[in-house]
């Protein structure tokens, strides 16, 4: 050993230890082989030969790079040989030390130090402990004040090549240590694994031909490997996770997605990569993927129309938390695009989706928590439907910034929008009750059949709209609304804020003045329906009037019935007419649901079979 560390101090072993045990000359070569030193080669017996230690002395003025390995200090070696197994573009590599990832942001010396160092920043700002400036000067540059740090190369984890993480991750790599176990076993590493002769290891590992899915997720893949490699060896992937690896340009994802013939699916979120920025050729390396997702990515939305015309089949595009902002349409491109997922990019507002308001096959857009505060479709005047999003049938706007319900009736304009998924915004807090709340929305959005992931019945939709025309009945009054079609003229305010009104009076008729008498106050006299409970298909039972809590649900409801047919209450099965429902009967479905869920009012008839 040429130096050590003894009792905590540095030490150099003396060289050479006794003149007398070594011969005059001694060529380079036979000092490697008794010492192992790996990292010298020489040719020629002048070029190794040992001189007298004054000489040696002498020569030690050179950097240490320059020097012969026996000619170096303890710490110059150790540094040698850090700086020979750092790679050659180590700048701009992303890294891992530990389970802290970061970025190379600088590769070299730091006076007064000795030695080559990484001035990284890292992902976590809290890991790290100046902004790349140390003693005055400025190394390298850092989004955070506190986000960079000083590294040498040896903690420094620069990740291994595609195909080494897949073995490693299926248990197939051909560096694990291999013993023989029982007869019909082998040992790797800690896994046992049994196995039928003596081919049994090469069996293993051509089953990597034939796996269709690989998930290599935070396995610190930072390069394709091989050219041509992955193809041979792994000929039928159509799925790859390359989630959270140290893959830190585009490029690689090209080099490695070239190689896969019928590639479908490709995950490479939370690698923060070096896209594009100029148009590129066009080629076919991509052109049977459908689904991709470039989450956490920093991609931007000019980076991804750069590159998007590579992308001729795809289908689902996700880009979450990256800061975008839509600053230009798609044209000619993602137009085969079906899903695009936009989630937690706070700077977008409601104008910029109007630059991909008309993607043709756009059929689910998805923008949880967002910066979009309202949505307007100005081509549409209310009552009509809009030329934008045409075939948009699932919207996602929930953990939004939407405070006015005005742009919930503009959805209404959406001609294909069958889903809606829109809690947590603000103008949801302006109505306390969370049935009602969801009965309004039913009602401005006539096409809606999903709301926040619970289906909209028939019925539930029908009671909806009967209490919202009653609800807004005074007020329709109030903006000059009449029961004579011919002096019925609302304000444009009242139309503006209630679009539909006058869809769901055509619908169902205008609202009768006792509808829409003042709520009186909430006592339980005032909260008591008077109900007939008749048997249509028992005639020889006769019809009873009872008065229940509008408030009762329909479970309780065929309790009591129950106690007063003697017909258990899972047999029973419950409907209600109306005298303003011109004789349709109304199913009363869910056991959970209150009497009021349903309109049901005085007077009317409660129908029970069994």
């Amino acid at each position: 050993m040429l130096g050590g560390v003894v009792q905590g101090r540095q030490t150099r072993a003396a060289w050479p230890p006794r003149r007398t045990a070594l011969p005059r000359k001694l060529h380079g070569g036979d000092i490697l082989r008794r010492f192992a030193v790996k990292a010298m080669t020489c040719e020629g017996s002048k070029m190794g030969a040992v001189r007298p230690q004054a000489r040696v002395r002498r020569r030690c003025a050179r950097p240490a790079a320059a020097r012969p390995a026996w000619a170096m200090s303890g710490a110059e070696f150790t540094s040698a040989r850090m700086a020979a197994r750092m790679p050659l573009d180590a700048l701009g590599r992303r890294v891992l030390c530990g389970t802290d990832y970061a970025t190379v942001r600088y590769v070299g010396s730091v006076p007064p130090t000795a030695g080559i160092w990484l001035g990284v920043e890292w992902d976590d700002p809290q890991r790290g402990k100046h902004d790349g400036t140390y003693e005055g000067t400025q190394y390298f540059k850092c989004r955070h004040p506190r986000g960079g740090s000083f590294i040498r190369p040896n903690k420094a984890n620069f990740g291994v090549d595609f195909l080494t993480a897949v073995k490693d991750r299926y248990g197939l790599n051909d560096h694990q240590e291999v013993q023989h176990g029982t007869e019909n076993t082998l040992v790797f590493g800690k896994k046992t694994v049994e196995f039928v002769g003596m081919d049994s290891i090469a069996e293993q590992q051509s089953q990597l031909n034939q796996l269709v899915d690989i998930s290599v997720r935070e396995c610190a893949v930072s390069h394709a490997g091989q050219k041509e490699e992955i193809g041979r060896t792994c000929a039928s992937i159509r799925h790859i996770n390359l989630s959270k690896n140290l893959i830190s340009t585009w490029e690689t994802v090209t080099a490695i997605a070239s190689q896969v013939q019928n590639l479908e699916t490709l995950n490479i979120s939370e690698n923060k990569i070096e896209f594009p920025s100029t148009l590129t050729s066009v080629s076919s390396v991509f052109s049977k993927l459908r689904i991709l997702a470039l989450n956490q990515t920093e991609i931007t939305w000019t980076e991804v129309l750069l590159c998007a015309p590579g992308w001729p089949a795809l289908e689902e595009l996700y880009l979450t938390s990256n800061n975008i902002t839509l600053s230009e349409r798609p044209d000619n491109v993602l137009q085969t695009l079906k899903l695009l997922d936009l989630s937690d990019n706070q700077l977008l507002d409601g104008n910029q989706l109007h630059l991909i308001a008309h993607l043709p096959r756009l059929e689910q857009l998805i923008l949880r928590n967002t910066g979009i505060s309202s949505i307007h479709f100005p081509d549409a005047r209310f009552g009509c439907k809009t030329k934008m999003f045409p075939s948009l049938k699932h919207l996602a706007i929930n953990d939004s910034k939407i405070s006015q319900w005005s742009s919930i009736n503009e959805l209404d304009k959406l001609p294909s929008l069958r889903s809606l998924q829109c809690h947590n915004n603000p103008f949801t807090d302006t109505e306390k009750n969370p049935e009602t709340l969801r009965q309004l929305i039913i009602a401005k959005i006539s096409q809606l059949e999903v709301l926040n992931k619970s289906e909209i019945l028939p019925a539930e939709r029908k009671g909806a709209e009967l209490d919202y025309r009653k609800i807004f009945g005074n007020e329709w009054l109030a903006a000059g609304g009449h029961w004579n079609p011919e002096k019925n003229n609302p304000s444009e305010e009242f139309l503006a804020a209630h679009p539909r009104y006058l869809l769901l009076c055509l619908k169902y008729g205008a609202p009768e003045e006792g509808e829409l008498k003042k709520q009186q106050p909430s006592t339980l006299k005032n909260q008591l329906l008077t109900l007939t409970i008749k048997c249509p298909e028992k005639p020889e039972q006769k019809p009873v009037e009872r008065k229940l809590p509008e408030s009762m649900t329909v479970q309780r409801v065929k309790g009591l019935l129950y106690r007063l047919f003697k017909i258990p209450g899972s047999e029973l099965k419950l409907s209600y007419k109306s005298s303003k429902l011109e004789g349709k009967e109304v199913e009363l479905d869910n056991d959970l649901k209150p009497l009021q869920f349903y309109s049901i009012e005085n007077g009317d008839c409660m129908l029970v079979r069994w």
